[in-house]
């Protein structure tokens, strides 16, 4: 049997999982959601609400993984009881990776079409008219573009991890992720030097309790849990990659202490441009494909900072792509047996061929409206994972390790904190046995309740 990979290094371990809980969701959906349920207040609650329930269920995907030393489809399988059926939630974690994928890729490569059309000056000289047909018409409505960029971000994503761990995605990983950090940097303190950036930062950093209401919270709720990437084994992957030299509560809080300054450091850069030229911040989906490149053609030296820019929004995607095309490969070859390059070439085939049907969602199948009359082939495929088996795959990692007919909290407590770092505590076992789970069935009612079905 192949002796399992391991990760070079703890950077290399929290730079990975920290890249695949950064991606759209911090950079695109987190500024438009804050813009649009009250600034600073939304912030807040979405705080709170990492830490009540991100930080936990990830420390569990992080400890399951790193004692089954398998991925996600197999790991229950080894640490249950015999003749349990827990371990059916693995083929469901692998479903939910492949589905997710299978819109995420087209959604990042129009954000690689837009960091290409910037540096070639395509936006130079547009009107808004312009900007919105760039999207409506060239982009998202064009088969041959959405076509062919997806299938670049598969072919990168699977090219990458066809190599061994470390000298593949790690290593690629690394480097990607620094410079995604300097970047944001550079973006954030250029955003901060525009003559709207006071306003945009009191929108976006004070909290009006006059803007409180329950759809705020309801959405910080569902935003602190899904920018985790929690329920279809994204973060234990990892974990099985992990050596027992750190305990894993610590790893967590790290990990999403990074992934939340992305988030923050994201709306650092889009509000104060927004404030600055009189955009709306609550402009929605919208706000990255046709709202922020109007701002990057009328401020001096645009053509340079979209690029920039869409640098940065590229490397936030493709780092969630390289993660998640890493669990499907591992997953894949447990129950296959074969080696990485084979894999790959498969899955790279099987995944493009997968995406045509979002890809062609936005022209050719535009006319297909699962739920709403606005609704497509990727909104169907997002509330299958997202509002589906996100939420009760995270259900299943909770219950089966703090209850004895599972792992049971013992297993799970001894696993979590073996090495250094933050521990585990028995005062915590309350919490996470009778209140967590009623917390994540409540993201996943109210996601249920809340969808607009017509």
């Amino acid at each position: 049997m192949e002796k399992r990979e391991r990760l070079g290094s703890r950077l290399g371990f929290i730079l990975l999982s920290a890249g695949c809980a950064i991606g759209l969701g911090n950079v695109w959906k987190f500024p438009y959601y804050t813009g649009q349920y009250g600034g600073g207040i939304f912030v807040l609650f979405y705080i709170i609400f990492l830490i009540l329930f991100g930080i936990p269920v990830m420390t569990m995907e992080f400890s399951l993984g790193r004692a089954a030393q398998k991925s996600p489809v197999m790991m229950i399988q080894k640490l249950e009881k015999p003749g349990q059926k827990w371990h059916v939630q693995g083929f469901f974690a692998f479903a939910g990776n492949i589905l997710l994928m299978m819109y995420y890729t087209v959604i990042a490569g129009w954000i690689l079409k837009y960091f290409i059309g910037f540096i070639k000056g395509d936006f130079t000289g547009m009107d808004t008219d312009a900007v919105t047909n760039y999207f409506v018409n060239n982009t998202m409505g064009s088969v041959s573009t959405s076509l062919i960029f997806t299938i670049i971000m598969v072919a990168i994503g699977f090219f990458v991890c066809s190599f061994s761990l470390q000298k593949g995605l790690e290593r690629v990983t690394k480097i990607m992720m620094i410079i995604l950090l300097a970047l944001m940097v550079v973006l954030a303190v250029h955003s901060l030097t525009m003559k709207g950036a006071s306003a945009g930062l009191e929108f976006y950093l004070k909290p009006d309790f006059a803007k409180f209401s329950w759809e705020t919270v309801n959405k910080a709720m569902n935003q602190a849990f899904f920018t985790l990437s929690l329920g279809i084994g994204s973060m234990a992957i990892f974990g099985s990659y992990l050596g027992k030299d750190r305990s894993l509560l610590g790893e967590s809080i790290n990990v999403t202490i990074l992934d939340t300054v992305v988030a923050v450091m994201a709306g650092l850069i889009i509000f104060p441009a927004c404030f600055t030229f009189d955009i709306n911040p609550g402009a929605g989906p919208g706000l990255l494909f046709m709202t922020l490149p109007n701002v990057f053609v009328n401020m001096p030296g645009g053509r340079i900072w979209g690029t920039l820019f869409f640098l940065f929004m590229t490397f936030a995607a493709l780092s969630t792509v390289l993660a998640v095309f890493e669990n499907i490969l591992s997953m894949f070859r447990d129950l296959t047996g074969w080696s990485r390059p084979k894999a790959c070439i498969l899955l790279g085939v099987a995944l493009a061929v997968l995406s045509i049907p979002c890809a062609l969602g936005f022209n050719v199948w535009a006319g297909f409206h699962p739920f709403a009359a606005d609704s497509g082939v990727l909104d169907l495929e997002d509330f299958i994972v997202s509002n589906v088996i996100l939420p009760l795959g995270s259900l299943v990692y909770v219950l089966f390790c703090t209850f004895k007919s599972g792992w049971g909290w013992d297993n799970f407590m001894a696993e979590a904190n073996t090495g250094k770092g933050a521990k585990i505590k028995n005062w915590m076992k309350g919490y996470m046995k009778y209140v967590l789970p009623i917390l994540v069935l409540i993201v996943f009612v109210i996601g249920i309740i809340t969808f607009k079905f017509k």
